[in-house]
């Protein structure tokens, strides 16, 4: 037989309400690509560009984008919206 530890308690109870949340984010950002962000490493590794092309389409407003201090980040919106907006139909 173990030790009662309230600590152990208390933690799990943590874990719990963490997976609660990141459950509830998860399901947000399915039903809503205004909530979903990228930051720049993850925007580079998905359009498969360098960081002076994307910093090349935010000079150019090619992309909308949002500055918190040195970070960048892309909402999944705007990077649609860009694709759509550039999108070439086939002509056969």
């Amino acid at each position: 037989m173990g030790f009662y530890n309230p600590l152990d308690e208390k933690l799990e109870q943590i874990e719990d309400r963490l997976d609660d949340m990141i459950l509830m984010l998860k399901d947000k950002q399915r039903t809503n690509p205004e909530q979903v962000f990228f930051d720049s490493q993850e925007f580079l590794q998905i359009m498969n560009i360098s960081k002076r092309t994307a910093q090349y389409w935010r000079d150019s407003g090619l992309i909308g984008y949002c500055q918190i201090g040195h970070k960048i980040y892309y909402r999944l919106n705007d990077i649609l919206t860009m694709l759509d907006k550039h999108f070439k139909t086939p002509t056969q």
